[in-house]
């Protein structure tokens, strides 16, 4: 298994010395062909290349971004590269990842079809500390290839525990970064770590159900 460090992906951000910084390990998963690593690279580099070699192993990208004037944000993207061979992942893999992006081709009906099974996998092998399933997001990818698109994933991701869904282009850069924003929100709204007493650390929980980017399936449209 290979293990690369993207450090080229951080951007030259420097936070003020009252901000915090927060690392969110997130997964991207999904049948392979399907454009997890087309829309990594589209997500932390903005580039696009048609003719990226399948990688074997797990590879991780690094996305530093100010998400709010307190908060600065370190994410790492897991893309699970060639591991599809293998199955489900093993639970090293998935160890403290508090979000995922679960991606199909909207071109290959199969790779839809396999999206159950790569939730039902997610769900069983990592859960937040409050027992919770971590959020995730379904990217309906290359849209660019499509006139129609799937239709009725508003109630097909209420019924099976996504937080959103967006149609997405890694090569036009369409809804890329708004899949992202949703994701984070959710993470931020379940998973933000503060400090109670003396250094040691709670899960907040789900403190803002009602804040605007947290409507991830209406904004999906």
């Amino acid at each position: 298994m290979k293990w690369q460090h993207d450090t080229t992906a951080a951007s030259h951000i420097t936070s003020p010395p009252s901000s915090q910084e927060l690392l969110f390990k997130v997964l991207v998963i999904g049948d392979l062909g399907v454009g997890k690593t087309s829309i990594i690279k589209r997500y932390v580099h903005q580039i696009f290349s048609q003719h990226y070699r399948a990688t074997i192993g797990v590879d991780f990208a690094l996305k530093v971004l100010q998400w709010d004037n307190d908060t600065v944000i370190r994410l790492q993207l897991w893309d699970i590269a060639g591991q599809e061979r293998y199955g489900n992942m093993t639970r090293v893999y998935y160890r403290e990842a508090v979000g995922a992006l679960v991606v199909f081709d909207v071109t290959r009906a199969s790779t839809f079809d396999a999206v159950l099974k790569w939730k039902e996998d997610l769900d069983s092998k990592v859960t937040l500390n409050h027992g919770r399933p971590v959020p995730a997001v379904l990217l309906a990818n290359k849209s660019d290839q499509v006139v129609s698109q799937p239709s009725k994933l508003d109630s097909f991701c209420r019924e099976n525990g996504f937080v959103g869904w967006f149609r997405t282009s890694a090569k036009e850069n369409t809804n890329i970064e708004e899949a992202a924003r949703c994701l984070i929100g959710h993470i931020l709204n379940n998973e933000e770590v503060t400090e109670r007493d003396a250094g040691s650390l709670v899960l907040s929980g789900y403190t803002n159900p009602t804040k605007d980017h947290l409507n991830c399936l209406s904004c999906a449209k």
